[in-house]
């Protein structure tokens, strides 16, 4: 946390409301992120398959999880193509200036 004042933030999740303390610069993403987890314990919920706040939770939890994770890995997969097409472009570059050190006409 930076250097700014801490506040408290109360959120609901559920109905329920949570009093958390972040600082101002942090409350926004907060505030989303309670959003973004009531939302996915209300869809738990709806389903009529699990029953019980902290059942909900565990499984809001993991779907969450699983989304992250699902995330990390895509976002990897797309550095390593990016690299791969820079040292592609590297490889070229460095042909092409071969190539004009080489001919005695530059």
């Amino acid at each position: 946390m930076s250097n700014s004042a801490v506040n408290t933030t109360t959120v609901s999740i559920l109905d329920k409301d949570y009093r958390v303390s972040c600082g101002e610069e942090e409350k926004a993403a907060l505030v989303e992120a309670a959003n973004y987890l009531d939302s996915k314990m209300r869809d738990i919920r709806g389903t009529g398959k699990v029953i019980g706040l902290e059942r909900i939770a565990v499984m809001a939890a993991l779907n969450i999880a699983h989304e992250l994770l699902q995330l990390a890995k895509s976002i990897s997969k797309d550095q390593e193509e990016t690299k791969r097409q820079v040292e592609q472009i590297v490889k070229k570059v460095d042909k092409v200036l071969q190539d004009v050190n080489s001919d005695p006409g530059y």
